[in-house]
């Protein structure tokens, strides 16, 4: 079924490699309840819709992609989905939130199965995809610095350093060096284990208990939260959530396109610089999005963590199905999820390194070329000051087609991206945002 002569590999590697794959990404279950946890979405809720999302993307991508990639709610959408919420002062809330998601699914599925998704990937400017990574990065780190209490709100400079003698603050940074030695070391799961071993060290301190003891049957407090596309589409029209609507899709669309194209080459399973099976890769990620809004989670992605199963060995959709079932596994342990994630200290260290790792994209952005690098700055600095990815995604594809202009170049620049420049600035300056 999997091809596994034909790619060079056998049942025991797969499977291996599904776990090295699990592992280092293992850690978006305990983290994602946090993070859509502080937009008053309930734990087990999150928790659960975390796993269908990741197991219907990673089992679809198994099954009919055949690639050794696999799909979880994504990093940074999260913490822009309740940055959304909080930030709205009570006029949305999340089942609001996750109807813009729920749109934003159903166009990724709509544009998977055309040849626009190719065109609207193309239209894009390379050191604006790159500055969007780059600066989701760093909105992520600000949010973990901030949930461990290293960062504080400061009435004279807005923000300023916590009490770096408070125990959780402590715990943080005591965790935080523990995982960057894993990393150091490229100990595959280096992340998980670092949450592991930092949890351990709050049971001995008393900063984490284990209530309501390690498993339980799995469940959905709110039942299936969103199902009407017709519905969806009003409350969308309603807030003005179109900007939003376009942030999920677009950063959803090019990440994953560029992980999955990234992870590919890494396994040498590109052909004449083509992505076999590209359209039903693409729609593991976009029907895990739509089923995950549906449910109570935010966009999914394809993961780069992928790459560490595949150095582990993984060519085929063998080793995605396992991390598919592992998923399902771990639905069951939602107690012992609940108890490390109630401890911010094991989880901030996680949002931190992700968001260093996020930053490297900033070195491949033209930083010679004024016209190109100072769009790609706005969006990079609008970000985790904003709290927004919608809004500094919409800061670049507004200067970018003006500084073009002024600079003589405007014909290089794709149409699309002039209409995207024309309503991103009326979403800015009449839609509420």
């Amino acid at each position: 079924m999997f091809h596994l002569k034909e790619y060079g590999t056998d049942v025991k590697t797969e499977i291996l490699a599904g776990m090295t794959t699990f592992l280092t990404m293992a850690y978006i279950v305990i983290v994602n309840p946090v993070i859509l946890g502080a937009a008053g979405v309930p734990f087990d809720q999150v928790f659960l819709a975390t796993i269908i999302a990741a197991a219907i993307g990673t089992l679809w991508m198994a099954l009919f992609a055949n690639y050794p990639i696999a799909i979880a709610p994504g990093m940074g959408l999260n913490a822009y989905f309740t940055s959304m919420v909080l930030g709205s002062g009570g006029a949305i809330d999340y089942v609001t939130a996750f109807s813009a998601v729920f749109v934003a699914g159903l166009i990724f599925v709509l544009l998977s199965m055309t040849s626009m998704r190719k065109v609207l990937i193309q239209a894009i400017p390379e050191n604006l995809k790159h500055a969007i990574t780059a600066g989701i990065g760093l909105f992520i780190a600000f949010i973990g610095m901030r949930l461990s209490g290293i960062i504080v709100g400061n009435e004279s400079n807005l923000v300023g350093l916590g009490d770096l003698t408070s125990p959780p603050v402590l715990l943080t940074l005591v965790g935080l060096m523990i995982t960057l030695i894993f990393m150091s070391l490229n100990i595959h799961g280096g992340i998980f284990f670092g949450m592991i071993a930092t949890g351990i060290i709050a049971f001995f301190t008393g900063q984490l208990k284990f209530e309501s003891g390690f498993m339980k049957l799995p469940s959905l407090p709110e039942g299936i939260i969103v199902w009407n596309p017709l519905e969806a589409v009003q409350l969308v029209i309603e807030f003005g959530l179109y900007g939003v609507v376009f942030s999920f899709l677009l950063v959803t669309l090019f990440d994953t396109t560029g992980t999955m194209i990234g992870v590919a080459k890494q396994a040498g399973l590109m052909k004449d610089n083509h992505m076999p099976r590209m359209r039903q890769a693409l729609l593991a990620d976009s029907v895990a999005a739509t089923a995950g809004a549906m449910v109570g989670t935010s966009p999914t992605s394809a993961y780069v963590e992928s790459s560490a199963g595949v150095a582990a060995g993984g060519r085929t959709g063998l080793t995605t199905l396992t991390v598919g079932i592992l998923f399902i596994i771990a639905a069951f342990f939602g107690p012992l999820v609940s108890s490390l994630s109630g401890v911010a200290a094991i989880t901030a260290p996680a949002l931190i390194i992700v968001g260093s790792l996020m930053i490297g994209a900033v070195k491949h952005i033209e930083w010679e070329e004024f016209d190109e690098a100072f769009p790609a700055f706005l969006i990079v600095l609008a970000m985790p000051l904003t709290s927004s990815i919608a809004t500094g995604i919409a800061l670049g594809f507004i200067s970018y087609p003006l500084m073009k202009i002024f600079k003589g170049k405007w014909k290089a620049v794709h149409p699309i991206l002039y209409i995207f420049a024309v309503l991103f600035a009326i979403q800015i300056l009449i839609a509420p945002h």
